[in-house]
């Protein structure tokens, strides 16, 4: 057959070639039509449903393990959501919708507000559409749409694949994953590194290739086309992990190993694995279904349900991170022609200070109950001048550590200049990466743009870890580059001093830092910068190691 090939953004390490399978793609709208001649009895038809789906989907939560359980069982709550089971019995009741397309109209609300949240919480859309297509399929008594059972060894392929289905697929009949949308930061690539199969995402024409197998190289994002008698080729089986649970290369130099957390729930995945402390705590999860600003009392039990599993160990926890693209109902914020470059994190703060400052008091008194040793930062920070009226105000609260997001590339080309009025930054690569390049990171479209190994972005880093050098003070990496165990030896090797990551990485980042010697990681991390693209800075580093 003649070669065809294509490249995507590769997300989850290893080469795999086999037949193909193809994910069904998502149900259609369901009609508007016939209206029910019983509505009540119809709207009756909703929750039973979606009770059903919840049960299948903790069922399957049972049988995993880590991220992919935490994973199942929140989709789990997604479905069994009492505000989307309510918002769709009024449908009906009140339009005299059919029960499957009520639910579709009340679950397409939630899924706008979440993609009108941006970051994080845009990446939930394709949860809450995935719990939709579930009851809907139910309601309609149909297959729902997702994997196929699969009979032997293949490489599945898709538009993209909800987080449920990807937390659920067997590494030992899953060659690899291949979506046609997607971006490095989904939970599909989280899940797959987790699970061991090679990945890559947004393979732009992907659907359009008529192949009948694949041959996936997850280390430089290339997707070919092979003949259907061409032979199996699996990924090499991992082997077990061993770390000691120390973030230290093999020489001694030490680089923490920290979790990126949102919930208890996280928190509590993220000491399972291992990790050392916490380089993010996400606060605004506490406050998103909030009418009203959290009480200082009711953000204080939050907080200490978060940092309790991490007694005596370090957590960063970020302050509010919301504005008119994160937005929340107590702050009600004005129209912006682009939210992402609006009033948004740290800026909110300036307008609301009071609105900081009760959070500052929880989370110190949060501090006080945990025994967490705790420091604070700041998102969405530009310049020195901001960082130094936000570290005022921490250490007036009596919080003895302030930080700060690095995020935007002005806060790079000054970091010297913002460490030297705060105690730390972290660089939240996701952020840093969409604002360097122009590129929004939920559009698969622009998903390379986002590559965390873009040498341009390495470069940005690189300025930020000799900044810390200058200075003597801390500078981690919490988005999701660190996750990844090679870019990692980069991130040590461009001077960074903690790496923070969600729960499936810790194990695999701390034992691929205690596997070389510091020398080898500054030598990788030439190498990547010197290197003209992601597919080269990965082969250059590679190579160098």
């Amino acid at each position: 057959m003649p070669s065809e090939f294509l490249t995507g953004v590769a997300v989850s390490p290893g080469r795999a070639s086999g037949p193909v399978v193809r994910v069904a793609e998502p149900l259609g709208e369901p009609s508007s039509t016939p209206a029910p001649a019983d509505p009540v009895a119809e709207a009756a038809r909703i929750e039973p449903a979606a009770q059903l789906v919840a049960a299948r989907l903790e069922k399957l939560a049972e049988t995993a393990a880590g991220e992919a359980a935490t994973i199942l069982i929140t989709t789990a709550a997604m479905a069994a959501d009492p505000a989307l089971v309510s918002q769709a019995e009024q449908l009906v009741k009140a339009e005299h919708l059919p029960a499957a397309r009520a639910v579709f109209q009340s679950a397409e609300v939630f899924a706008q507000a979440l993609a009108a949240a941006g970051g994080y919480m845009a990446e939930r859309v394709r949860d809450i559409r995935d719990v939709r297509d579930r009851i809907v399929a139910e309601l309609l008594g149909v297959e729902p749409p997702g994997v196929p059972e699969l009979h032997t060894p293949s490489v599945l392929v898709a538009r993209d694949l909800a987080p449920a289905d990807t937390a659920g697929l067997d590494p030992a009949k899953v060659l690899a994953l291949v979506t046609e949308e997607g971006g490095p930061t989904s939970h599909t690539a989280i899940l797959a590194r987790a699970l061991g199969i090679p990945a890559v995402v947004a393979v732009r024409g992907l659907l359009a290739l008529d192949a009948p197998a694949l041959a996936v190289d997850g280390d430089t994002g290339q997707v070919n086309a092979v003949a259907a008698d061409a032979p199996v080729v699996t990924a090499e089986a991992r082997t077990a992990i061993e770390w000691n649970g120390t973030g230290n290369t093999s020489d001694g130099h030490r680089v923490k190993v920290l979790g990126n957390v949102g919930s208890a729930t996280d928190a509590k995945a993220a000491a399972d694995a291992g990790a050392e402390g916490v380089g993010l705590f996400r606060t605004e999860f506490c406050y998103l279904d909030a009418p009203a600003e959290p009480t200082v009392s009711e953000q204080l039990a939050s907080y200490t349900a978060v940092l309790k599993p991490f007694r005596g160990k370090p957590v960063i926890v970020r302050t509010l991170d919301a504005g008119a693209d994160k937005p929340l109902q107590f702050l009600s914020p004005d129209a912006e022609p682009n939210p992402a470059l609006g009033v948004r994190g740290l800026r909110i703060a300036f307008d609301r200070p009071d609105v900081l400052d009760r959070q500052l008091e929880a989370i110190a008194g949060a501090a006080e109950d945990s025994g967490a040793e705790v420091s604070v930062m700041a998102p969405m920070v530009a310049t020195a001048e901001e960082a130094a009226w936000f570290a005022d105000r921490v250490r007036a609260a009596g919080i003895p550590r302030a930080g700060v997001m690095i995020e935007i590339p002005a806060a790079a080309l000054v970091a010297q200049e913002i460490l030297g009025v705060v105690d730390f930054v972290s660089i939240g690569t996701n952020d840093l990466a969409q604002y360097t390049f122009a590129a929004d990171r939920q559009l698969g479209a622009v998903a390379k743009l986002n590559d965390p190994w873009q040498p341009a972005l390495l470069r940005l880093i690189g300025l930020i870890g000799r900044a810390a050098k200058v200075t003597g003070k801390p500078a981690g990496v919490c988005g999701e580059a660190a996750a990844d165990p090679q870019l990692a030896l980069v991130l040590a090797g461009l001077g960074l001093t903690s790496l923070s990551m969600n729960a499936p990485a810790v194990r695999s980042v701390g034992a691929s830092l205690a596997s070389v010697t510091y020398k080898q990681c500054e030598a990788a991390a030439q190498a990547a910068l010197a290197a003209a693209d992601p597919a080269s800075a990965r082969a250059a580093v590679k190579a160098a190691l």
